[in-house]
């Protein structure tokens, strides 16, 4: 199944939290927080403007973003959890 996002929504791989600290310890599956970061799998066209011309997207396939940790919705492609954001959820690009 591939997924192409419409519009001015950008599909997303969650980048998952270390699971042991610097010093060594192993952390539990419940002490790990959702995820913030992610690598951008797929964007849409742009969001369509009153004059019926497309807005281009300031993000592209690759980026590593930053988005909220409650934002998007959650979906599974090919069995790997990704996340579908528009494009303003996305916080910011990591370098």
């Amino acid at each position: 199944m591939a997924v192409k996002p419409l519009e001015d929504r950008v599909l997303v791989k969650p980048v998952e939290a270390a699971t042991q600290t610097a010093s060594g310890i192993f952390l539990p599956e419940s002490s790990k927080e959702k995820p913030v970061t992610g690598k951008v799998v797929a964007v849409g066209p742009g969001k369509r403007l009153g004059n019926g011309e497309l807005a281009s997207m300031s993000l592209k396939k690759g980026d590593t973003v930053v988005y909220g940790k409650y934002s998007g919705s959650e979906i599974e492609v090919k069995g790997v959890s990704h996340l579908i954001l528009r494009e303003t959820e996305v916080l910011g690009v990591v370098d």
